[in-house]
């Protein structure tokens, strides 16, 4: 089993279509959990990427926004209290810019 301890990057996907990829994406699959806080309502897949322990989860089905994403983020820091960098990785359904982004751009966010 594995402990909540060891993992420092989160990783937060919007639709399950990206969470599998996500999870395709590892280097190596880690099994379920020691422990999970009682509170934390996410289900979540765990791995390595290079040196990196990682920790994926997914918003529930239908719940997109800000909001479901800090929930998710909220519960995930609940187990996971080594978390030091937090990701959302996926699809990106619009971006508002004048620019010109085509499949397989990477468009880099922050909420300042």
């Amino acid at each position: 089993m594995s402990d909540p301890n060891d993992y420092t990057v989160g990783w937060i996907c919007a639709v399950e279509t990206e969470f599998v990829a996500a999870q395709a994406l590892l280097d190596e699959e880690h099994p379920g959990l020691v422990s999970q806080d009682p509170n934390d309502n996410n289900i979540c897949a765990l791995g390595r990427i290079g040196q990196h322990l990682i920790v994926v989860a997914c918003l529930p089905h239908w719940n997109y926004g800000l909001v479901s994403v800090a929930n998710v983020a909220r519960d995930m820091l609940r187990t996971f209290t080594n978390v030091r960098f937090g990701l959302m990785v996926g699809i990106g359904g619009r971006v508002l810019t004048r620019q010109d982004i085509r499949l397989s751009d990477v468009v880099v966010s922050s909420l300042d």
